[in-house]
């Protein structure tokens, strides 16, 4: 590959733009300063660069299977799926969830085994990343149906001439009416199939916020709107202001916060009611300050949303090490009866101690590091709470797990890697 470096940096930036994927493009494109560009330079750098990007995560890609193998793999234990180790090496590995992790793998073996002209477009930069993992997660499940290998040509080398034009979104639209027309009948069982990836997830936003996507059947949503819009009916009023969305968000929360009123004396987990817990600081409580509170499972709130929503709460003293904010005790001197261990470890961890997992500590298994079997004390340094799936692999799948005295921990993987796991002072997000 040559690129005439006499020539001024634009025309370079033009010579790079049509250059595949490889070292030799990126180390010309690092060389050049895109601010000294002219506009139009900017962008058709910034399009070079993403065609190199498209070439290292070709690379990358080659990698994770290197690591999770081309197929999945099976484990010998009924509690336990495909991938388990391969999965959490990738994961600890990016510091990436379990699941991102997996979904980077099963992207990867999809591409290779059965798209090699998507494989070999994205390796030159003639498509993007997200293309490529667009036209993988379409084809998936009619590949897993077993589609013949002449439609599957068809419907990824039309997807990759759309994709030269199009956006991501709009391929996965194109190669969705391609399976449709090919196979209706397929068609009807992948709608079928798709009713069990129906879920629900909340991801945290900026400024006290976080949106909530629920992925539903076409008629569940219409209930679950319908019960939202009769709830904002019956309680509108002349004088009310808010919007109709805000009514809308506002009829939610009220319905979800109804059913849980109505199981907390059955639903108890780590026999406490569930609840929503905030973590503050004495003097913003009696409004003497307005330092921030943490919400549990979300981050930072504002002070006066923290006092409203505890002005009719149940109270517990925390007491934290002064310089790191780590709990170090939860206002007994003894940890007998049971209960207020409990009590301790769910506030200390608040969710799963295993890398990257966000699991909340109401579903997860309270664990002896080092088993009491083996000698382990029950005590706060050597009891953590995990997950039921890194509790498993823990126990059965090679894992080693130390815990230490202000509730960090290491984890050794089966390859022998290290993963330290910090402690979590109380009032910052876990």
């Amino acid at each position: 590959m040559r690129v005439s470096l006499d020539k001024r940096p634009e025309e370079q930036v033009i010579e790079l733009l049509h250059q595949p994927g490889g070292y030799e493009a990126l180390g010309h494109l690092i060389g050049i300063n895109p601010e000294k560009l002219t506009s139009a330079g900017r962008i058709d750098y910034l399009a070079a660069l993403e065609r190199q990007h498209s070439w290292l995560t070709s690379l990358i890609q080659n990698a994770t299977l290197a690591i999770a193998g081309s197929e999945p793999s099976q484990s010998e234990n009924l509690w336990e799926g495909v991938d388990e180790a391969e999965r959490e090496d990738v994961a600890t590995a990016l510091r990436l969830s379990a699941n991102t992790a997996q979904s980077r793998i099963d992207t990867a073996r999809v591409l290779t085994n059965h798209l090699p002209a998507t494989c070999q477009a994205l390796a030159v930069g003639d498509i993007s990343p997200s293309h490529a993992t667009l036209i993988a997660r379409e084809t998936s499940e009619a590949i897993k149906r077993g589609i013949s290998t002449e439609d599957l040509i068809h419907i990824e080398n039309r997807a990759l001439a759309h994709a030269e034009f199009h956006t991501p979104a709009q391929v996965g639209r194109k190669i969705r009416t391609l399976i449709a027309q090919i196979s209706p009948e397929t068609f009807e069982e992948s709608v079928a199939i798709a009713r069990d990836t129906r879920s629900v997830h909340m991801y945290p936003e900026s400024d006290g916020m976080a949106t909530v996507i629920a992925l539903l059947p076409a008629e569940d949503a219409q209930t679950v709107m319908l019960a939202i819009n009769t709830l904002v009916e019956t309680q509108s009023s002349l004088a009310d202001s808010r919007s109709i969305e805000m009514k809308r968000a506002d009829a939610l929360a009220a319905i979800c916060g109804d059913i849980l009123a109505r199981i907390s004396d059955e639903h108890q987990p780590h026999r406490r009611p569930v609840t929503i817990n905030i973590t503050m600081d004495l003097p913003t409580a009696l409004g003497m300050a307005d330092n921030p509170a943490e919400l549990a499972g979300y981050g930072p709130i504002p002070a006066s949303v923290a006092r409203t929503l505890s002005a009719d709460a149940k109270w517990r003293r925390f007491i934290t090490d002064p310089l790191t904010g780590n709990l170090l005790d939860y206002g007994r001197e003894t940890y007998v009866p049971p209960q207020p261990l409990v009590d301790f470890l769910t506030a200390r961890d608040r969710i799963c101690r295993f890398p990257g997992c966000s699991q909340p500590s109401r579903i997860s298994d309270i664990d002896h590091a080092i088993p009491w079997e083996e000698g382990g004390p029950t005590s706060p340094t050597n009891l953590g709470l995990l997950c039921r799936r890194h509790h498993r692999m823990k126990t059965h799948n090679g894992w080693k797990l130390m815990s230490h005295e202000d509730g960090s921990c290491t984890w050794t993987s089966p390859a022998g890697k290290e993963i330290f796991v910090p402690s979590r002072p109380i009032h910052e997000s876990a």
